[in-house]
């Protein structure tokens, strides 16, 4: 029991440290990483579900590698009836590797992907998702896959 809560501190700990970070985005300019205000939230499959676009008057949340980001921002995308709302409201971590909105597809669980496919999470999680929307908390791990390096 001891080693989950440890993973949990310290993927706490990684995830607060990127609001002191800032990378590059290949042409020399920086790209802050934005970090929601406030306490960083630990979510559960039942608790991100609430945040899927459905409640008007509740921030609309997904989870990559998870990682929880607020995407509210792009509710055009995001939102009720929006295309990609089948991503939200849960880890989606498969789905966005795979550029995929099917069903089976809709997890964190990132088994048996081919290496292009991790290629094309780790680029999209990086470039799209740390680079535009803010992290407001990360996905236990009592029934998360674990999904590699952050």
């Amino acid at each position: 029991m001891a080693a989950p809560m440890a993973l949990q501190l310290l993927f706490l700990l990684l995830a607060v440290s990127t609001i002191f970070c800032e990378k590059s985005d290949g042409t020399g300019d920086k790209i802050k990483i934005s970090i929601k205000d406030g306490p960083m939230r630990v979510f559960t499959d039942v608790e991100i579900a609430q945040y899927d676009g459905s409640h008007p008057d509740l921030p609309i949340y997904m989870a990559i590698k998870g990682v929880v980001f607020d995407v509210t921002q792009g509710k055009e995308f995001y939102g009720k009836d929006a295309p990609y709302n089948a991503l939200v409201g849960r880890d989606s971590t498969r789905a966005v590797a795979k550029m995929s909105l099917e069903p089976d597809d809709l997890t964190s669980d990132v088994t048996g992907l081919s290496d292009a496919y991790l290629d094309s999470l780790e680029d999209t999680f990086k470039n799209v998702y740390k680079a535009k929307y803010p992290v407001v908390g990360h996905m236990t791990f009592n029934d998360h896959h674990r999904h590699g390096d952050l």
